[in-house]
């Protein structure tokens, strides 16, 4: 599976993964991560390392988890989650996302749940780019307002695993990609429980799983 989830295509070429910030620091705790998931379990794998600044881990883990959540989406775009069959971005028959950046787009404006996703994903990666917002150098400072970043960020990666579950689980199942969306989403959602980084509110799409991921259910 490692060479499967290299890439995610983006308008029909590949979006490359990104790498993490702040050169070799970031790379060793991205190691930590891999390596925790590996031998380990999901809830070591989100603690943060005794004497790491939280927020490095934090910066680490938002790429980590666009990452994952990217690549898996592309086992949808084009040609499972489609204008035609996704022409709104929900989350089942009582959510509907709204998509608004602050700044290109003011007001919230409706937008087929692969326009959404894909203007997601070309936001985040403005962010991830962006030294003044997430810095590329070991020891550059974090913005004050990085926190809110990250929470943004990581709210609205949400609404894509929603809009997965809710609206092409069966296909996810007959792709055999099961167990792989569990454990991505179990990752995800211990790490921002964990780090109260996504209000309660948001997650309620999802509180069914939720209750049974942090439980620790299968």
């Amino acid at each position: 599976m490692a060479s499967f989830f290299n890439f995610s295509k983006k308008g029909g070429t590949f979006r490359s993964v990104k790498t993490v910030p702040m050169g070799s620091k970031g790379l060793t705790l991205k190691q930590h991560i891999e390596h925790t998931l590996g031998t380990g379990t999901i809830e070591e794998a989100v603690r943060l390392p005794p004497g790491e600044d939280i927020n490095k881990w934090l910066a680490v883990n938002t790429v980590f988890f666009y990452n994952a959540l990217n690549v898996l989406y592309q086992v949808l775009d084009e040609t499972l989650c489609t204008a035609q069959r996704c022409p709104t971005m929900s989350a089942g028959p009582q959510y509907e996302y709204l998509w608004a950046d602050g700044v290109r787009v003011k007001h919230p404006v409706k937008l087929s749940a692969p326009a959404y996703v894909n203007t997601l994903f070309d936001w985040v990666e403005e962010q991830l780019d962006n030294p003044a917002v997430f810095p590329q150098r070991y020891g550059a400072a974090f913005p004050r307002d990085f926190l809110n970043t990250v929470k943004t960020i990581l709210k609205r990666l949400f609404r894509v695993y929603a809009h997965i579950y809710h609206s092409h689980f069966k296909q996810i199942v007959r792709l055999e990609l099961e167990p792989h969306l569990h454990t991505c989403f179990k990752h995800f959602v211990l790490f921002t429980k964990g780090n109260r980084l996504i209000d309660d509110r948001e997650l309620a799409p999802m509180k069914e799983l939720i209750d049974k991921l942090t439980r620790g259910g299968p």
